[in-house]
This record gives C-alpha cells, sequence and structure tokens, in this order.
C-alpha cells in the first residue's frame, strides 16, 4: 500500500538524522525551498537530489500530498468525479500550521495519506524542524500565504508528454488504477488544472529547471546556493566583514561537546583546539596574496597564489593564548605579541600589560580571542593596534563563538577590521556571558577555576617585571 506518512514517502523524503521530539529549537529559522511543477514532473527526484547533495545538513522534505482532505464517503462513490489536483483538494490551514511550527523549531506531526483509500491515516509521529525544509507538491506556489514561507522558490518545467507517460506508469504500477482511468482523469481534471492552476504559478519560481533531475548544472547551482545562506547568519547581511565558517555535522559535533558542561578537560582541548585550527585556517584565507607559478617535479606549470608573508598574532591573555599553537602550526615562526586586559565592571577596561612587536605596524594582524561577548575587551586591544600603526584592514579577529551584541560593537566602531568565528550565538545573559556560550574558556582549556583578583594581581605584576 503507498501512503504518505508524517511527509515521507516510502522510499524516505527526510534525512536519516532522526532527532528526538524534545530537540531544542535551532538558534536561526530554517532555509525553507519550495518545490512545484506539475504532476510526474520530476520534482521528488529533484528535491532527493539536492537531499543527496547536503547529507551533512539536517534536511526535512515535506510532501503536499500528505495534507489532502479525506474523501467522505458520498465523495468516494464517485472518486473518479474529484479533482485532486484544484487547490480546494488540500488542506491549506493545516500545511500553514505544520510549516510555521517546523520553521520555529517545534516537532510536527504530519498526517499520512492513503492514496487507495483516499483518508488520512490516523497514525502519525513527530517529524523534526531541520537547517532545511523543503516543501514539495504540484500547488505549493498557488497560495501566497504559503508562498511567503520560502526562502526559495523552484518549479520544475517538464514536458507534457514526459509528465502523461511517468504519470501512467506510476498510477497502475504504483496505485493500482487501470489505463482507461488515469487517461480519463488526466484529459477531464489533471491537464485542464495545470493551465489553470499550476502553470500560471511558475512566474512566482526563483528558479526554472527545465528537464528536472536531468539537469545537473541547475541542482548543483542550487545546492551552491543554499549552502551559501546556511552559512549566512543574519547579521552577515548587516556587516559584510564578518565570516562564519560552513556549519557541518563534524563542526555541530565539535561545538556540542565543548559546549556541554559534563565534558573533561582532555576531551575540551582536544576539540576546542581542532575547532581552533580550522578558524585559523579559514582566517589566512583572508590574506591578500599574489598570482604565482611555479615548476613542479613533473617539470608542469603549476599557476597558484603566493600568500603575504609579514604577518603576527596577538593573544589577548588568558584565553587567547590558547589559539596560539594552531597559528604557529599554520605560519612556521610566526612572532606572536600580548595584551593583558583588565575587566574592571560589565563595561569597563583597563589595559594592564602588552608586548608586541616592533615592526607590527607593517605587518597583517591575526588578533586571538575565543569568545568574543560585549567587545570591551576587543575594541581596547584594537585601539592599542591601531595605535600602534596598524591599518585597520589589516586586523583579522578570530574566535570560536561570537553574541550579536560584541559584533555590533566592533563593526560599528571598526567597519575594516575582518571578524572570523565558527558560530554566532543568541545573546549575553546579564553578566554579560555568551548564551548559550561555553563557560568560562580559559578556565576549562587551562584546568584552573575562578581565578581570583589576587591571582590575577600576581600575574600581571609577573609579566610587568619581565617587560
Amino acid at each position: 500500500m503507498e501512503k504518505l506518512s508524517n511527509g515521507v514517502r516510502d522510499h524516505s523524503l527526510i534525512s536519516d538524522n532522526t532527532i528526538s521530539p524534545s530537540a531544542p529549537a535551532p538558534l536561526k529559522q530554517p532555509f525553507v525551498i519550495g518545490v512545484a511543477g506539475g504532476t510526474a514532473s520530476g520534482k521528488t527526484t529533484v528535491c532527493n537530489m539536492i537531499m543527496s547533495q547536503l547529507h551533512d545538513q539536517r534536511v526535512v522534505l515535506v510532501n503536499q500530498d500528505s495534507f489532502y482532505h479525506s474523501l467522505s464517503e458520498e465523495k468516494l462513490k464517485k472518486v473518479h468525479e474529484y479533482n485532486f489536483d484544484h487547490p480546494a483538494a488540500f488542506n491549506t490551514e493545516v500545511l500553514l500550521s505544520c510549516m510555521e511550527k517546523l520553521r520555529s523549531g517545534q516537532p510536527v506531526n504530519i498526517p499520512s495519506y492513503d492514496f487507495k483509500t483516499h483518508k488520512s491515516i490516523e497514525s502519525s509521529s513527530p517529524v523534526n524542524p531541520g537547517d532545511v525544509i523543503i516543501l514539495e507538491g504540484i500547488l505549493v506556489l498557488n497560495d501566497p500565504r504559503v508562498r511567503d514561507l520560502m526562502n526559495m522558490k523552484i518549479f520544475v518545467d517538464t514536458d507534457a508528454d514526459v509528465r502523461l507517460s511517468r504519470r501512467i506508469q506510476r498510477d497502475t504500477v504504483q496505485r493500482g488504477r487501470n489505463i482507461q482511468n488515469v487517461l480519463e482523469q488526466y484529459t477531464k481534471f489533471v491537464k485542464p488544472s495545470f493551465d489553470e492552476f499550476i502553470q500560471p504559478s511558475m512566474k512566482y519560481a526563483d528558479i526554472i529547471i527545465p528537464r528536472g533531475g536531468d539537469n545537473d548544472v541547475a541542482i548543483d547551482l542550487i545546492v551552491q546556493h543554499i549552502r551559501t545562506k546556511l552559512c549566512q547568519h543574519n547579521l552577515c547581511k548587516i556587516y559584510s566583514n564578518i565570516f562564519i565558517i560552513s556549519s557541518t555535522f563534524q563542526i555541530k559535533g565539535m561545538h556540542t561537546l565543548i559546549r556541554d558542561v559534563n565534558t573533561a578537560k582532555h576531551d575540551f582541548v582536544f576539540y576546542a583546539d581542532r575547532l581552533i585550527r580550522l578558524v585559523v585556517e579559514h582566517g589566512l584565507g583572508h590574506l591578500p596574496f599574489t598570482e604565482k607559478q611555479i615548476t613542479t617535479p613533473t617539470g608542469s606549470v603549476y599557476t597558484g597564489v603566493d600568500f603575504c608573508k609579514r604577518l603576527c598574532g596577538v593573544s589577548v591573555i588568558r584565553s587567547g593564548e590558547s589559539m596560539e599553537n594552531a597559528l604557529r602550526a599554520c605560519c612556521n615562526g610566526i612572532k606572536i605579541g600580548k595584551i593583558l586586559i583588565h575587566r574592571e565592571n560589565n563595561d569597563g577596561r583597563q589595559l594592564i600589560y602588552e608586548k608586541l612587536p616592533k615592526d607590527i605596524a607593517s605587518r597583517h594582524v591575526f588578533l586571538l580571542d575565543p569568545v568574543l561577548a560585549s567587545g570591551y575587551s576587543a575594541v581596547k586591544a584594537i585601539t592599542l593596534l591601531l595605535s600602534k600603526g596598524v591599518p585597520e584592514s589589516q586586523i583579522i579577529f578570530l574566535n570560536l563563538i561570537a553574541a550579536p551584541q560584541g559584533i555590533h560593537a566592533l563593526c560599528k566602531k571598526f567597519p575594516m577590521l575582518k571578524i572570523v568565528t565558527s558560530e554566532i550565538d543568541a545573546s549575553l545573559n546579564e553578566d554579560s556571558r555568551v548564551i548559550p556560550g561555553m563557560g568560562e574558556f580559559a578556565d576549562r582549556y587551562f584546568g584552573t577555576t575562578n581565578i581570583s583578583a589576587k591571582v590575577t594581581t600576581s600575574l600581571t605584576a609577573n609579566l610587568k617585571s619581565r617587560s
């Protein structure tokens, strides 16, 4: 028996990455894609191809067919007179409710529809939200309320003869209907509805895919665009100088471990180091370069690039020192300076100590601090670098997590500064701590607990005596 269960066909329209119904809501809204087109145009094939390329993301594929109205006994007696391709055949209100919940990060119960009995089946289980939600169906672009939920609208355009032959095969093999009934229904309902409702909705599409699943180029371009948008936090649309490394399940898994209060120190250090290395590598990609041709051992000429050589790192003591090894591993022999900034209160910072390369003004500077919270310490550090003659455009600030408040503070004051991070968190709490955050990074990384003012004062005195 063919049926749609929880928005998932027999061959699964949802990725295998199932999550419990109690999974927390995502911090940002998912990317919603609508895929429309005539009957048997290849919509499902297109969706499956997109999903297969987004295997490292949580993808949910919801089928509009799940939201067909159940037919009453009276309508079942005249089922051949019922137009399944008309907008009134779908329970759009339930569809809208389910999509709104998924967009807000809530699990939903999507109806299960049986095409042989033409009824919704009572059994249903939660479908969990994802990074990408694909809504597929013949009329998903017809209703403006549904269109308004979408970030991308796709129309799969396939020749009418091809669609008819596919529909005959599908309805006779999968749905147990005879060819005569399929042709009668196509002539009486399917084609007129396509001409009246489906084809006119093509004008709302952002992308039209000719030949459906056979158009590999179109699928690749769509996936590339989706990946770009998934990496683009809302703040990236405001500030062009914020760069977030592409999120994958590996990166998400590492964040899960270092944010977990129960993670042991050696695991915290191991996974923090892995993330730091990724951030450093991404930061290096923002250095200026010149084209360079070299000769390979085979005698061939290879055209590559030569990066800027005059670099240095500056770590904000203490937590910034955790990032020094990764920078040294990527840039052999790099000079590293240090800055110590004391927090006097929630919005006050005092520069206690600084030791920087004498020629720092002629170098590109990587400022190292794993957590950007309010931004007060970072402003103090960047202001110091500017006073030493470092051009603002030559400072790249590397961190693991950043709060929106800190990003606003830095980007407004230093629009030429580049910020490279691995995740942007939700906010700050009343103590100016990043939420959800990862706690006191330096204490967790170095195995200390709540350094007192007395110890901090001693550290400051030692640093001054060494300078």
